[in-house]
């Protein structure tokens, strides 16, 4: 598995991981010891196999132009089936306008994406709290409402993660290639 990642600015990501680590200080949630050294992120994409090498010297090319932009997290969700609970950014033309142009420069590998990530399917999000319980749930929501408030970050970097390995509910998940953005 892999997954192609916008990363944020050090404040903001600083951010999410001190709520990752008080939601687990709080005995609410570990997520932030299920991904051996994760950032927050959002998914552009993410696939079953891929060439990394041709992808990497694309993304490469690609992003060699590509600047930072803002993003407004003023959104705290869930996704109902999967209990997980995330921030969720304001859906800017900016925001839309990279995820679509990813894709279409990208389409080649459209085989192995999963369609979730795809435009008109993705739900920008980067996760807080995932593997809830109906009151863990709850516990992580009003945490993370009465916590964060209104947050304004920065993408100003693009990755690729590769899943190197998984046992049980911890897995190791390395950024293998990153691009910073002007």
């Amino acid at each position: 598995m892999y997954w192609v990642v916008a990363l944020f600015d050090e404040q903001t990501e600083q951010l999410i991981k001190d709520v990752w680590k008080e939601l687990r200080d709080e005995d609410i949630s570990y997520y932030i010891d299920e991904v051996k050294d994760g950032r927050p992120h959002l998914t552009l994409a993410s696939y079953k196999e891929l060439d990394k090498e041709n992808y990497i010297r694309q993304m490469d090319i690609f992003y060699d132009d590509s600047e930072s932009f803002g993003v407004t997290f003023n959104h705290v969700g869930t996704f109902l089936n999967y209990n997980t609970l995330f921030l969720s950014p304001t859906m800017t033309q900016e925001l839309l306008d990279f995820h679509t142009d990813h894709h279409k420069h990208f389409e080649t590998f459209s085989t192995e994406a999963n369609k979730l990530y795809e435009p008109g399917q993705w739900i920008p999000h980067c996760t807080l709290a995932n593997k809830l319980e109906a009151d863990g749930l709850s516990k992580a929501f009003h945490y993370c409402v009465d916590r964060l408030g209104l947050t304004k970050g920065r993408v100003e970097e693009v990755g690729l993660i590769e899943l190197a390995k998984q046992d049980g509910d911890t897995m190791e998940a390395p950024l293998i290639y990153s691009k910073k953005l002007k």
